[in-house]
Order: structure tokens, then C-alpha cells, then sequence
């Protein structure tokens, strides 16, 4: 969206929605946590997102926005598997053995692998000296957060290896980036809200069956769910599935989209918090460095954005 395109805006409700997307999507690996405390991986998706899904599209009927476009309805579930069972999906399953925070380092990197499989966008993206950078210092920041792991595994390991988890999250970061880029380059003409819907909805659809298969809703005693999950449920439905996601769409609206794309750098900064201070989690000195490398490799990485976007803006202003 070209500045003259973008709409505009109240600065308080711009700021509003940005600390909601900040604040909000940082903290929804800390609620993850604390939602399988009681709820099986599978269950906890299928809940989470076919629920979302539901009172999305019904706030889309009432609107009385076109919901039934097959060809939107078949580009929204395969992205929908792609970002939401492949890519949250893994966040979710590996948040039962995984601290909360390292989960949120570990899935910083999506931006890398969008320049490493956005193949119609090859010839710019390796024109960019930032972007080689980026990835470099990105793929060393991704081997220091593996390193300790590894290191154990070769020497004495004083518990469970974290590895077949971290391995789990590095392919959901790929489902996350494959399923942006399918979303980007398979535009549809319907409203985002009721494709984010479908989404949702394509996403608890397969998390539903999966549950039952693995015996999870048969086997759990609903009795025994603590509250503080019930509650974690409640707030990644309504503030994580719902509130966040339209803040972030309206932000797109108004706000260039490489402005808005800072919630990357700053949402695992919000987890890793939350989960040091409130979930009583150690975070070791090489995986903040693997942190702080990566989030530089993806600043690298936008940087020839942010020249293009602001020299376009020049120019426009001239």
C-alpha cells in the first residue's frame, strides 16, 4: 500500500493497536504455556481456533459480508493449514516440553525463510547486499540457539534433549513463511476478515479429527483442567484470534506495512519477559545472543524495504 493509498487515522488508536499487536501476540506463547497445563496440544488448537473462526464469521454475517466464494474459501484453507496447523501447531506442541520464551526465540526467524522460499522475488531479494547479510548473521543466530542442544547431546545430558522440539518449531516456521507467501501470491478479492475466518475454521476442522485419532478428547477428564487454563483458552480465543489480528489488519490500513511488521522484533522481547518474570523460566546468555542476532539479521533483511518505501515517499512528495 502506497502512502497515498493509506487512510487516516486517530494517533491515539494507532497506538492503541500497535501496543495491542505488540503486547498481545508477545504474550500469547506465555498463555500457550498455561492453556496445556490442561488441555492436549491437538484439543487446544481445535478449540482455539474453530471457536475463533465461528464468532469471526458470524460478526461477518451480521455485517453482511459475502462469505460463501469457493475459490477464497480453497486459498484460505490451504493457507490456513500451512500458518495455523503447521505453524501454530508446532508452537503448541512444543510448548509442552519447551519454556514458553524459547519458543518465542526460536520462532523469530520466519522473516529469513521468507527470502530463502519467496522464489518470484529471487532476483531483488539476492540484489541486496542487507539481505545476503541478513541471512547470514540470521543462520548464525539460528546455530547458537541449537548449539547448547547439540553440545549436549555429544556430551552429558543432565535431562530430556529440547532438540526434537526446537527441530518441530524450525519446520513450523517454515509452514508460517510457505503460508504467507501462498497467501501473498494467491490473492483473493473477499474481505480479509471472513478469509482470516475460513482460516480458523480450515485450521480446527483438522486439529478436530486429529485430537480424536490421538485419543485426546476421549482420555482427558474435563473435571481436571485447572481454571488458569480455562482462563489462558478464553484469552488466546478473544485477544489473540480476534482482537489482535483485526488491529493488525486495520494497522495495514493505515500504517506502511514494513511499520507494522515491527511486531517481529518485538514479540519475542514480550515473551521472554513474561516468561523470565512470571513463569519462573531460564533463558541462558547464548539463546538471548541467538535473540538479539536474529532480530538484527531481520532488521538487515528489511532494510533495503525500508529505503525502497521511503525514497517512493520522496518521490511522491516531489
Amino acid at each position: 500500500m502506497t502512502p497515498a493509498q493509506q487512510k487516516s487515522a486517530s494517533p491515539l488508536l494507532v497506538i492503541i493497536a500497535f501496543a495491542t499487536v505488540y503486547l498481545v501476540w508477545g504474550s500469547t506463547y506465555f498463555f500457550i504455556k498455561m492453556a496445556v497445563d490442561g488441555f492436549p496440544p491437538l484439543l487446544l488448537g481445535a478449540l482455539r481456533f474453530f471457536t475463533a473462526g465461528i464468532l469471526l464469521m458470524a460478526w461477518c454475517a451480521f455485517k453482511g459480508e459475502k462469505i460463501f466464494v469457493k475459490r477464497n474459501i480453497i486459498h484460505a484453507a490451504v493457507s490456513g493449514f500451512l500458518l495455523l496447523v503447521i505453524g501454530n501447531g508446532a508452537v503448541i506442541w512444543a510448548e509442552q516440553a519447551l519454556p514458553s520464551a524459547m519458543v518465542a526465540i526460536m520462532v523469530s526467524s520466519p522473516p529469513i525463510w521468507f527470502v530463502l522460499l519467496d522464489k518470484p522475488n529471487w532476483g531483488t531479494n539476492f540484489k541486496s547486499k542487507s539481505t545476503i547479510l541478513g541471512l547470514v548473521i540470521g543462520f548464525i543466530g539460528v546455530i547458537l540457539l541449537f548449539s547448547e542442544q547439540i553440545e549436549s547431546m555429544v556430551g552429558q545430558s543432565s535431562g530430556p534433549s529440547k532438540l526434537p522440539g526446537m527441530i518441530l518449531l524450525v519446520v513450523g516456521t517454515l509452514g508460517w513463511a510457505s503460508g504467507s507467501l501462498y497467501s501473498k501470491h494467491n490473492n483473493t478479492q473477499g474481505s480479509v476478515s471472513v478469509n482470516t475466518a475460513w482460516q480458523m475454521l480450515a485450521a480446527g476442522i483438522v486439529f478436530i479429527p486429529s485430537s480424536f485419532f490421538h485419543h485426546e478428547v476421549q482420555t482427558l477428564q474435563w473435571n481436571t483442567i485447572p481454571p488458569h487454563s480455562w482462563y489462558a483458552l478464553l484469552y488466546l480465543i478473544v485477544f489473540g484470534s480476534i482482537a489482535a489480528f483485526s488491529a493488525y489488519v486495520w494497522l495495514l490500513q493505515v500504517r506502511p506495512a514494513t511499520q507494522v511488521g515491527t511486531y517481529a522484533y518485538v514479540n519475542p522481547v514480550i515473551a521472554v519477559i513474561l516468561g523470565v518474570l512470571f513463569a519462573n523460566e531460564n533463558i541462558t546468555l547464548i539463546q538471548v545472543g541467538g535473540l538479539v542476532i536474529i532480530l538484527g539479521s531481520v532488521l538487515l533483511i528489511n532494510l533495503s524495504k525500508y529505503r525502497k518505501e521511503k525514497q517512493a515517499k520522496v518521490e511522491l512528495a516531489a
